[in-house]
This record gives C-alpha cells, sequence and structure tokens, in this order.
C-alpha cells in the first residue's frame, strides 16, 4: 500500500514538538533524521503508531524516524515544506521584533504618537475623498445639477471642521481630556477668527489648519495638566475647564494660528516646487524611500503634511509618488513567484498577499516575502523609485497628479486622483507609474535578487541516496546511511521551497 506521504509528514511534526522544536531536517536511505531542540517533547510512543512509520530510533543525538526506502524521500520533502513555512514566518516576526527595538527612540515615539492622532480619521477622509471625486465629476460632466449641492456638502462638511477632531485625538493620545482638546481647537475653524489681528495681520478662519489645531490642543493638554495640581479639589471642575480654554485659546489666537499658518504654507510651498521644479529627482527619492518608512511604521506621520495640502489645494501631489512603493513591490513579489517555480510555501504566501499589494497594502508582502529574503526587499524600492521618478518627470512637464484623499493607494486610488489636465489624463500618467514600478521591480528582481540563493538559506536542501550504479565520478558524494558514511551515487530531491543557488 502506497503511503501518504503529506498526511505522514503532517503527522509527524506535531508529535516531535512542532516546528519550533525542529532544528534541522535530513535523511538518509530509509531514515527521517530531525535535530531537536528539545528531544524531550517528542512522543515516540505516539509516533511508532503512526502509520507508515516503522519504528523510532534516538541515537548519536539525532531523533531518527524509520520510514524505509523510497518513502523516506517522499515524507522528508512534505516535513521540509511543512517546517520551511514556520521558519519564513518566524524569520518575518523575528523581523518585525527586532525592528520595534530598534523603534524605541524618543523621535520615533512621538512620530508614532503623531500618527495615533490622524490614523483614526483616516476613514473618514477616504469616504469623503471619494465623495468629492464623484461629486466633481458630476460638476464637470453638467450631470445631476440638483444632487452635486447635497453632495458638495456632505462631502465637505468633514473637511471644514477636521480641525476639531484632530484636537480631540490629540488630548486624549497625549493625556488630557478630549473634549477640551476639540473645544479649544474649533478656535482655528470659527469664523469670529475673522475679526482678531495679531502681529498685525487679521487672522482667517482655518488659518494653519490640522497643524494648528495639533498644536493648539496639545498646549491645552499642557495647562489642564498645570490646572489639575494647582486648583483646589472643590474647584477643580469649574476653574480647570474654563483656564484651559482660556489660556489655551489665547495661546492659539496670538500665537499658534500665525505660527501655523507660515508652517502650513511652507508644506504646500515646498512641496508644488519639489515635484515641479525637480519632479524627476524628487520622485525617485520619495519613491524609492518610502517602503523602509513603511517597515518602520514611520509613514503614518505624513498624514499631517497630506491633510494640510488637501485643505490648501485640495489634493496631495505627495501620496501618488509615496504610492510607486506598493507598485515596486508587487512587481519585486511577482518575480519571487516566477523565480521560485519550486518553492510551494512562498508561492503560496505571494499569492495570498498580492491582491492586497495591488490595492495598497504592502506589509503582507514586506514581512512575508521581501524582508526575509533581504535583496528583494532593496530591488522592490528600485521599481518604486522608478515609478516615482515616471510621475515626477509628468509634473514637472505640468501634469501634476494628486489624491483627494488618504489612506488607499496602488489601483484604489484611481477614484481619488485629481490633477491639473482632467481626470483622463491624470489616470493615465498615473497608471504609466504604476506600469513602470511594476516592470522595474520585477525585472531589477529577476535578475539581481539573488532570490533563489535566499530561498535557499531559509529552507535548505534535503539530500536523499538513490539506487547504487555506473555514474559520473562528478556526480558522487559521500551522504550518511543508517550504518555509517558511504560513497554513493546521489540524487537531489529538493523539497517546495529549495533551490540550487543561482549565481
Amino acid at each position: 500500500m502506497r503511503i501518504d506521504s503529506s498526511s505522514t509528514a503532517a503527522a509527524i511534526l506535531p508529535l516531535v514538538g512542532g516546528p519550533a522544536n525542529v532544528v534541522s531536517v535530513a535523511h538518509c536511505m530509509t531514515r527521517l533524521r530531525l535535530d531537536l531542540a528539545d528531544p524531550s517533547r517528542a512522543d515516540e510512543e505516539a509516533l511508532r503508531a503512526v502509520p507508515g512509520v516503522l519504528g523510532v530510533v534516538v541515537a548519536d543525538g539525532a531523533f531518527q524516524v524509520v520510514l524505509g526506502p523510497g518513502v523516506v524521500t517522499r515524507v522528508t520533502a512534505d516535513f521540509e515544506k511543512l517546517t520551511a513555512a514556520h521558519r519564513l514566518a518566524a524569520r518575518g516576526a523575528g523581523l518585525k521584533a527586532r525592528q520595534r527595538e530598534r523603534d524605541a527612540t524618543p523621535l520615533k515615539s512621538a512620530l508614532r504618537r503623531l500618527a495615533a492622532v490622524f490614523v483614526p480619521l483616516v476613514p473618514a477622509l477616504v469616504g469623503c475623498g471619494i465623495l468629492a471625486g464623484v461629486n466633481g465629476l458630476l460638476l464637470n460632466a453638467g450631470l445631476l445639477p440638483g444632487l452635486t449641492p447635497a453632495l458638495t456638502a456632505v462631502a465637505s462638511g468633514f473637511m471644514a471642521l477636521i480641525a476639531v477632531f484632530v484636537g480631540h485625538n490629540t488630548a486624549k493620545e497625549f493625556g488630557g481630556t478630549p473634549v477640551l482638546g476639540g473645544a479649544v481647537a474649533a478656535i482655528v475653524v470659527y469664523p469670529g477668527v475673522a475679526k482678531v489681528t495679531a502681529f498685525g495681520v487679521t487672522l482667517a478662519p482655518g488659518q494653519g489648519g490640522v497643524l494648528g489645531a495639533l498644536a493648539a490642543a496639545l498646549l491645552a493638554t499642557y495647562v489642564e495638566r498645570l490646572c489639575r495640581g494647582r486648583v483646589p479639589e472643590t474647584l477643580d471642575v469649574l476653574l480647570t475647564p474654563a483656564l484651559t480654554v482660556l489660556v489655551a485659546g489665547l495661546g492659539t489666537l496670538y500665537g499658534l494660528m500665525y505660527a501655523a499658518g507660515a508652517v502650513s504654507a511652507a508644506i504646500g510651498t515646498a512641496a508644488n516646487w519639489l515635484l515641479t521644479t525637480t519632479g524627476a529627482l524628487a520622485g525617485l527619492l520619495l519613491g524609492g524611500l518610502f517602503l523602509p518608512l513603511v517597515m518602520l511604521g514611520l509613514h503614518q506621520a505624513l498624514i499631517p503634511v497630506h491633510t494640510t495640502l488637501i485643505e490648501q489645494q485640495g489634493y496631495t501631489v505627495l501620496l501618488p509618488v509615496l504610492a510607486m512603493a506598493g507598485a515596486g513591490q508587487v512587481g519585486a513579489a511577482a518575480a519571487v513567484y516566477v523565480r521560485l517555480r519550486d518553492h510551494a510555501v512562498l508561492r503560496a504566501t505571494i499569492r495570498s498577499a498580492l491582491p492586497a499589494g495591488l490595492l495598497g497594502v504592502g506589509e503582507p508582502l514586506i514581512y512575508g516575502v521581501s524582508l526575509p529574503l533581504g535583496r528583494p526587499f532593496l530591488t522592490a524600492c528600485a521599481g518604486g523609485a522608478a515609478g516615482g521618478a515616471f510621475i515626477g518627470l509628468f509634473a514637472m512637464l505640468g501634469d501634476r497628479v494628486g489624491a483627494t484623499a488618504i489612506g488607499p493607494s496602488g489601483w484604489a486610488l484611481f477614484p481619488l486622483l485629481a490633477g491639473d489636465r482632467g481626470p483622463g489624463a491624470t489616470a493615465a500618467v498615473y497608471a504609466g507609474g504604476l506600469l513602470t514600478g511594476y516592470a522595474v521591480g520585477f525585472a531589477a528582481t529577476y535578475l539581481f535578487g539573488g532570490v533563489r540563493a535566499a530561498a535557499a538559506a531559509l529552507s535548505p536542501a534535503t539530500t536523499a541516496t538513490a539506487e547504487p550504479g555506473p555514474a559520473n565520478p562528478s556526480d558522487r558524494t559521500t551522504i550518511s546511511t543508517d550504518a555509517a558514511p558511504v560513497t554513493a551515487t546521489t540524487a537531489t530531491t529538493a523539497p517546495p521551497g529549495t533551490a540550487t543557488p543561482a549565481p
């Protein structure tokens, strides 16, 4: 009766302590040889009861499962495939853990807290951005004139009051009372500020935007903490809120709004200059460096910049350029998939993560594929750089591409695109950038990614014996049998997940 090798391998693995307990896998003519981290975790009696297992031997520090000639080759291949999946996942998890340790710096902690303020706002930004895009198409086409004013109100209401939400989240994140942070931040968008003069300049409602709201709420949190420790408990419920709103509110009007307005204007000017003057080079750098930011989790810190640009110009010109990093990652993953036709585990990972990657969610491909393999992460960055340079080049030529909301990228960004030359030209430039990123990421990874060598390091090949017979001397090598090393003809049975390193 022919033994089902995959079922046998699946039955053996938990009985030797699971994949985490398996240090290395090899086999000889009849035995599956395992090096176990903790041999005591293996259940010898249960192993002997597994169909197809002829015996269990513990000798010379190795745990040996006797399966018989022929069967051992097939079972070892399936066993190696099961453990390879664990090694790949463990390596990705290890990279994440080491990265978290490196990220434990004051600057990165501050950036993560900043991201925590804006990330909860992303669903509303996406929803309102899509509606704004649809409304823009209707207005340009002259369709449904009775509906477009309503859509304008629905799409614009959140953006008109985003300062309040930013203030609420800021106070919540930094230890203040959320509603007080929102109350002080609301001053930024209150129409009555137009009657206030600061530094000889009359303020404008919304001046400073989300940056002003963020600063106002931080000031409110600081004032509130001072009051909590100094105001008598009997008066705390009255005086603390009043003093917080008064002091932080005046500070916002007579300092923060003016300063934040200057910073916001500088951000808009710098972004426009960057792409219209040094577009191709700027796109190259931004597209090439964004994947490392995603890996570090610092890309969320750019949300205030995107939001500021959307408030000022109606769209952010940076997001489509940065989205090219995801295109490079998709191209690199496709090259790995094609290059490693015999690596079932890695190919399954790519198949499951690629749809998300096409829609701009890059973490599954980063931690499941490119980072564990090493060099493909760099070639993915090359693809992102090429796509970013493509978008930047057209910005220099007057075809700027922007996004009316933040959050999605990849194919999911198409409904949110806006630009200087109309929806058709804007979509064409963005699509050209994606295709460039895919192509360069694929080619760089296929040619220079060192994919086979990296995959072999993750899943070492398993050496098996073949029937003795005439052979070329170069095909003969010393292998281990059940008794002692002998010279015999070998045939390498590479389980899915192993391959000969490419030059």
